[in-house]
């Protein structure tokens, strides 16, 4: 009976000790983190120079972890072999995942892309800004590469040029990227915008891609209205076919440097730029700014008229006033002159 009802006691202790290893592992692994910062998820980012050391710390820097999810983590980790697999990246963490979960999820190295947008920009150096600014390219390296002829060759362009490789549009990346991988995914982005039909396009009108990227970048300095832009460019067609000087002011303004210019006088006329269409015939080197998928669109499909000349409305209202004739232009450019004098705007 004493074996008996020994033997039952280890059983039942046997059956407790198992039950409580089996519930606390259950813990361990299954128990959802923490996650005080978020009310649904969380974006949390692992450095490529970072281990388990780190990526240990900075959960329980973020609030995910406490001193006892800590320890759960460590060992659930190193049961997963994570500790080895530690991989780089932007992981949105759900605020119900389990401590397995989230280490599954981190050793799978499943990222949540990121939004990357960029609008026109006037310089490579705002380029570099906008397009890095929520990946982990790195801005100064990324337009180190902007100005290497080398290596902007091997994608077709100059470092005049290369600008017009990047389109405006708002493009899904992983947080990774670097900035190869920008070159590489935006050359892509390229070619898939320069089809067969807007490559016909262009050839109808007598431009490579890369020139009316640069005829876009004036079209979009010198109007903000899309409704607009396909009568400007036809402005510069015509002028092109003409063989006549562009006289594009944002050419002389580029040129200068200087975006604070809100009225192009004569002496800004006279500076010495390649970029400057009142001295040098035909387009730039390059464009002025980042030119949008809709002026180039606008390029490709200007509209046919006669007029040669344009000049900003005095209404100010951000359209312009075109003419076929230069008496027709100089009064328009008169009364925009008057309404400048008005306003006391005089540079």
């Amino acid at each position: 009976m004493k074996k008996r009802n020994l033997l039952i006691a280890l059983f039942i202790s046997g059956s407790v000790i198992g039950v409580s290893t089996i519930f606390y592992t259950y813990q361990v692994f299954y128990a959802k983190i923490i996650n005080q910062t978020a009310k649904n998820e969380v974006a949390f980012f692992i450095n490529p120079t970072d281990n388990i050391d780190d990526v240990t710390k900075n959960l329980v820097s973020r609030s995910l972890l406490d001193s006892r999810s800590k320890l759960h983590f460590r060992f659930v980790s190193k049961f997963l072999e994570y500790n080895e697999n530690v991989k780089a990246g932007r992981y949105v963490i759900p605020e119900d995942i389990s401590n397995v979960g989230l280490i599954r999820l981190l050793r799978s190295g499943a990222q949540t892309p990121v939004n990357v947008t960029f609008n026109s920009a006037r310089l490579k150096s705002d380029l570099a800004k906008k397009i890095c600014d929520n990946l982990l390219a790195d801005e100064s390296k990324f337009l180190e590469l902007l100005n290497n002829s080398a290596f902007v060759s091997e994608y077709g362009f100059d470092t005049l040029n290369i600008q017009s490789m990047f389109l405006p549009n708002t493009y899904q990346m992983y947080w990774t990227t670097d900035e190869k991988g920008l070159f590489d995914r935006m050359k892509r982005e390229y070619d898939a915008f320069w089809n067969k039909k807007r490559t016909a396009k262009a050839k109808e009108i007598g431009l490579t891609h890369k020139e009316v990227s640069v005829l876009a970048s004036i079209v979009q300095a010198e109007t903000a209205k899309n409704d607009e832009k396909t009568t400007v460019a036809g402005v510069y067609m015509n002028r092109l076919k003409k063989g006549m000087l562009l006289q594009a002011d944002p050419t002389v303004i580029f040129s200068i440097g200087d975006f604070t210019i809100k009225r192009v006088l004569n002496k800004h006329l006279e500076f010495e730029s390649p970029y400057n269409t009142y001295k040098n015939t035909g387009l730039p080197p390059g464009p002025i700014n980042v030119p949008s998928p809709n002026s180039i669109s606008a390029v490709l499909n200007y509209k046919k008229h006669d007029y040669i000349f344009f000049c900003a409305s005095e209404d100010f209202n951000g359209y312009h006033n075109f003419a076929k004739t230069s008496a027709q232009h100089g009064r328009n450019a008169a009364k925009y002159r008057a309404a400048l004098n008005k306003k006391k705007v005089y540079k």
